[in-house]
């Protein structure tokens, strides 16, 4: 009778080591869901009047009749958001979510901004033109590229938000360089410009809506959005500048460098 229990005993277990090593083998050989990748790319491109910016050649324009032309262009961009349809907010990139745009790098003209990115129709996205007050930090860059847009400690620190670097002609028809750089502005005691008489700053960065169509995020692909900048929007439109009145450097004039913060908003379009 004990060799009957014995038996049955070691049956049992037999038994259960056996399905225990086919539900191993059943759940390694199973497949395994496939992992989306929902990417976005932003692909930056920069006009005038709606064609390509042609740069180091006097052809251009603006509203307040000044002859200009365009050296380079560099800029930041953080805080990028995506807004669905259904009313969440997406932000794909995360932590990683400040980028640097250079027309004299190529490579960065396009910006891979997360992945998994939930599919479906998006209303807008915005980001911030710049950093926001909390995120302009002092060398929190040290390598170059970045590192060459440091904004003066003195004049608040941190980063240029923008660098339009540029010739134009003065009223005389003299070929002068505007550097058109937006970054922290100062307050001084009685106007005077003096470095010694600054008694506070201003966050000259500002939110971007670009206009376009809605967005598709599709599953599975690398979802393109081409972001153009009109340049010509940072002295047109709303405010008109002029380069005669604001002269060549304005990285010390808040009252200018307001008004290129006014303008910026409307510089994206997506196409």
């Amino acid at each position: 009778m004990k060799q009957q229990i014995n038996n049955a005993i070691y049956t049992r277990k037999l038994f259960l080591g056996l399905a225990l090593i086919l539900t191993i083998v059943t759940s390694c050989t199973e497949k395994k869901p496939a992992e989306t990748s929902n990417k976005l790319n932003l692909k930056f491109s920069h006009k005038v009047d709606n064609n390509n910016l042609i740069f180091n050649e006097m052809i251009y324009t603006n509203a307040a009749g000044n002859n200009y032309e365009v050296t380079e262009v560099m800029y930041f961009i953080s805080d990028l958001k995506l807004h669905h349809s259904d009313g969440r907010t997406i932000q794909p990139a995360q932590w990683d979510d400040i980028h640097y745009i250079d027309t004299n790098i190529p490579s960065t003209f396009d910006w891979i901004v997360g992945k998994d990115i939930p599919t479906g129709l998006y209303d807008s996205l915005t980001f911030t033109f710049g950093f926001s007050q909390a995120r302009n930090q002092s060398f929190m860059f040290v390598n170059p590229p970045e590192v060459n847009m440091a904004w003066p400690e003195v004049l608040g620190g941190g980063f240029h938000y923008l660098m339009l670097n540029g010739w134009w002609k003065d009223l005389q028809d003299v070929r002068r360089p505007f550097n058109f750089h937006l970054g922290i502005g100062q307050i001084y005691a009685n106007n005077s410009g003096q470095i010694s008489d600054i008694t506070g700053f201003v966050h000259n960065n500002f939110t971007v809506r670009p206009a376009g169509e809605k967005l598709r995020i599709e599953e599975n692909k690398e979802n393109v959005i081409n972001l153009v900048m009109h340049i010509e929007s940072w002295f047109d439109t709303p405010l008109i500048y002029d380069h005669n009145i604001w002269g060549g450097a304005i990285m010390q004039n808040q009252e200018a460098m307001h008004m290129a913060a006014i303008n910026g908003r409307d510089i994206f379009s997506i196409e």
